[in-house]
């Protein structure tokens, strides 16, 4: 039998987790990118967003262990944080502060520098897998039943190679051509749909106290979409080497200025100074970075009648999400457990391209019934039903936020640890309608000595 060749469009992180799959079903593996990859943990170019607020929910944390075991053990030795939730967070939801009970997930916190260079260490430890950098696809080679390869460009010599495989898999993110692509084969347009709430973020790195450079809170201050003025929120990560991230974000008209001056101020004017506060003395280590790269966007590939064997697409390719409600990273992990169990199972794309869509769905809901909400959004008003859901689902966040039972059953949906359709249960609906039954802490949950760590000397 002939060699099987697989080829990975992308080498982030969706690139390589789809790479660590399909080393277990084809004899070689060649990942395309066209930027030069860090030997370490750095930013690079190709993920201008990488400099922001990134988290690895639990759901996403399992999954990216269970295609390459050993990860979060060496993401954890590298300095990544292990954040408990509720109890390690610190957050005022749109209907109030999260109280801090006993762990019910968790969140992994660090730079994405980190976690991407983690992650790509691991997957490139099987000798089946190699990377061409500077290199940029050009074009599908086959037909709208079969791709049957890649044309690839080197970006400096703008010398063309044709890379046959029998399967393609598009993980290019953002930035994908692969809409344009089908259509030059002669597929018909995809569907894509977009909601964009006009968010802007603005993100600076601070030396952490030397007290609190451990075991320290994620602060989180969202912004309430019903409100009547733009949604402005503060957002504090605890990251690798004794740092702190912290990204700010606003929507249209309350968007933050990328003056290093004008930072700690806008971080104090959302809805709770409490992030303000904390990073108001302690030590900048890097200039504010801003993006507008914030749009919600879906392709629906799996809406397609025909879909032509040997190509597949997942992560940032196939939908992005507004970045604030942190499951990018979780759902590309998720949809390439979903590739794996397809080709376990011998599934053809087409069928495997549904289940990665299926995948998509609840994340792609819960971040744009949000977003349209916010003042200026532009993209598809929400039918009826949609409304409807949109205010029991808040309905459900304000009783979280006193109800244990209904607090883990969200942050198993939120961290994408559990089913969403859970949230819908006679239970839920049940408890949810009965509401909170006691009054939501009007403070910041900042425990004394972790406030304490913060503003007096060591």
């Amino acid at each position: 039998m002939a060699p099987t060749h697989a080829v990975v469009l992308g080498g982030g992180l969706a690139g390589m987790l789809a790479a660590s799959v399909l080393v277990r079903h084809v004899d070689e593996v060649t990942v395309v990118e066209r930027d030069k990859l860090p030997d370490g943990p750095s930013p690079r170019s190709g993920v201008p967003q990488a400099r922001h607020a990134h988290l690895l929910m639990s759901g996403g944390a399992r999954a990216i262990e269970s295609l390459l075991p050993g990860t979060l053990d060496a993401l954890f030795a590298a300095g990544a944080h292990r954040i408990g939730v509720p109890n390690d967070l610190v957050s005022l939801s749109a209907q109030g502060w999260v109280p801090r009970f006993p762990e019910m997930q968790f969140i992994v916190s660090c730079s994405r520098g980190l976690l991407d260079w983690v992650v790509r260490s691991q997957a490139l430890r099987d000798n089946k897998i190699s990377v061409l950098t500077g290199t940029e696809p050009v074009s599908l080679l086959g037909d709208r039943h079969a791709v049957t390869g890649v044309l690839v460009e080197d970006r400096i010599s703008r010398e063309q190679i044709s890379l046959e495989a029998t399967l393609v898999v598009d993980a290019t993110g953002r930035g994908s051509r692969l809409p344009g692509w089908l259509t030059s084969l002669g597929l018909p347009a995809v569907h894509s749909e977009s909601v964009d709430s006009g968010l802007a973020y603005a993100t600076r790195i601070f030396r952490a106290p030397p007290s609190a450079a451990s075991n320290f809170p994620i602060v989180n201050v969202q912004a309430n979409p019903r409100d009547p003025h733009p949604g402005c929120t503060a957002t504090l990560l605890p990251i690798e080497d004794g740092r702190w991230l912290v990204t700010l974000s606003g929507t249209r008209g309350g968007e933050p200025s990328t003056d290093e001056s004008e930072f700690v101020d806008f971080a104090r004017s959302v809805r709770n100074p409490v992030v303000g506060e904390l990073i108001a003395s302690a030590e900048p280590l890097s200039p504010v970075y801003g993006s507008r790269s914030t749009a919600n966007r879906r392709m629906f590939y799996e809406r397609l009648k025909s879909w032509p064997s040997g190509l597949l697409a997942l992560g940032d390719s196939v939908a992005t999400y507004n970045p604030v409600y942190g499951h990018g990273m979780s759902i590309a992990a998720q949809s390439a457990q979903v590739l794996d169990a397809g080709l376990a199972a011998g599934h053809g794309a087409q069928r495997i391209q549904r289940g990665i869509g299926k995948v998509v769905d609840g994340a792609w809901a819960m971040a744009t019934n949000q977003d349209i909400l916010y003042p200026g959004a532009v993209g598809k008003p929400l039918p009826l039903a949609g409304r409807v859901l949109q205010r029991y689902v808040e309905r459900l966040v304000r009783t979280a936020t006193t109800e244990a039972a209904v607090t883990r059953v969200f942050l198993d949906a939120f961290t994408l640890s559990g089913p969403m359709a859970r949230l819908l249960s006679p239970r839920m609906m049940w408890a949810t309608m009965r509401g909170p039954r006691r009054e939501v802490s009007p403070e910041p949950t900042l425990r004394p000595d972790e406030r304490e760590r913060v503003t007096s000397p060591e």
